[in-house]
């Protein structure tokens, strides 16, 4: 298996995660590809990364969002599965495993279970409540129509199948999950394969984030839709933050122990389903702008949006 990392800088950004793979029971199966955005020295040593089968570091030139970057991993990847993982993400040592398992059964894409690596944040938690709460823990896992967005791993073949709009698809793998489905490929959530993810801790950060990240999923979304439909979505925008605020505490089965426990999360939580809402009806009326650039740079050094170093 292949598992694609990105670093904006230097390999110093992403070596936690890195020392997380190398813990892997099956590291000696995995190839590590670095898509190293500056055109400065990395700095990987062939001696660190030894306990792999391999390793490539990619420089695909000028990128400017993360669909572009993660694309360019995808088309350097050499083995039949890819994984995708991030600097601020910290796979427990048999995600590797369970994953590469997984893909033995058929499976187009298989994902993790998701565990916050900074639970003693509200804010941190209705950061991952927004991003995944369908696939929380605990979760028994089992066949989706969707799956974690950016800590998932796919078919390197049917990726390709993509052509060109690879990069597009991977801008928002929401849509690129359910065109799979489309498609009549299945995707899988396997429990055994775990991330501890780290999320966002200040609140106007979490506020701009979501904002621009709804704008980009309705722009994806939307592309090749007809004038009518995009302004009803975008007038159904107004009623996201309500049905969303339902899904989420319906999906997430610890819930009622959160709102026990921590009940300002949820106060949290709907103002950032409202931002997000905000942004999806400027996509679907004027398109991505000016988002892919800004969400681009949210996607890495998660420690400069955290109130203690974790």
């Amino acid at each position: 298996m292949s598992v694609v990392l990105i670093t904006p800088d230097t390999f110093a950004t992403i070596r936690r995660t890195v020392d997380c793979l190398k813990s892997q029971t099956v590291n000696s199966k995995l190839e590590l590809v670095i898509v190293a955005l500056s055109a400065g020295e990395v700095g990987v040593s062939p001696e660190e990364l030894a306990v792999f089968h391999g390793f490539q570091v990619v420089k695909p030139g000028e990128i400017t969002s993360y669909g572009q970057a993660l694309a360019a991993g995808v088309r350097a990847a050499s083995a039949l599965v890819v994984a995708f993982s991030e600097d601020h993400v910290f796979p427990d040592p048999f995600w590797a495993e369970a994953l590469i398992g997984s893909h033995k059964k058929g499976w187009a894409a298989v994902g993790p279970v998701i565990y916050i690596a900074n639970p003693e944040s509200p804010i941190a938690w209705a950061d991952i409540l927004m991003g995944y709460s369908p696939w929380m823990y605990p979760n028994a896992g089992g066949e989706m129509n969707h799956i974690p967005g950016h800590n998932s791993s796919y078919k390197r073949d049917i990726l390709l199948e993509y052509g060109p709009e690879l990069d597009r698809f991977l801008e928002s793998e929401s849509v690129l999950h359910w065109d799979l489905v489309s498609k009549g490929h299945k995707l899988y959530l396997e429990p055994a394969a775990k991330i501890y993810h780290l999320n966002f801790d200040f609140f106007s950060t979490f506020l701009s984030v979501n904002l621009q990240m709804g704008r980009m999923f309705a722009a994806t979304r939307c592309q090749t839709w007809p004038k009518a439909k995009r302004i009803l979505f975008a007038l159904g925008s107004l009623l996201i933050p309500f049905v969303r605020f339902y899904r989420i505490a319906r999906n997430y089965s610890g819930s009622l122990g959160l709102l026990k426990s921590k009940p300002q999360v949820y106060p949290i939580l709907f103002a950032g389903l409202f931002v997000s809402a905000l942004g999806e009806m400027a996509g679907y009326i004027s398109g991505p702008g000016d988002s892919l650039q800004k969400t681009f740079e949210y996607h890495f050094h998660r420690d400069r949006h955290m109130k203690k170093d974790m």
